[in-house]
């Protein structure tokens, strides 16, 4: 995870160039984090309605992000 705290640290930088680049790159990181958890979910035989409780979001949200993949 030396990566991910990396990142977190370069976000808080006082050069918006680095900050940015560092915000950029953790939505990048967490997106696919997400979808390995979806798709691990609903491996496992959870609903739509169980991993959107999870995420906060509601269920009509995750199946049109992850319903066709």
């Amino acid at each position: 995870m030396t990566e991910a705290t990396d990142l977190a640290e370069r976000a808080g930088d006082r050069d918006p160039r680095i900050g940015l680049r560092a915000v950029a790159a953790l939505r990048r990181l967490l997106e696919h984090l997400e979808a390995v958890q979806v798709r691990s979910a609903r491996n496992q035989g959870w609903s739509w309605q169980e991993i959107a409780a999870e995420l906060g979001i509601s269920r009509q949200a995750v199946h049109k992000k992850y319903g066709r993949r």
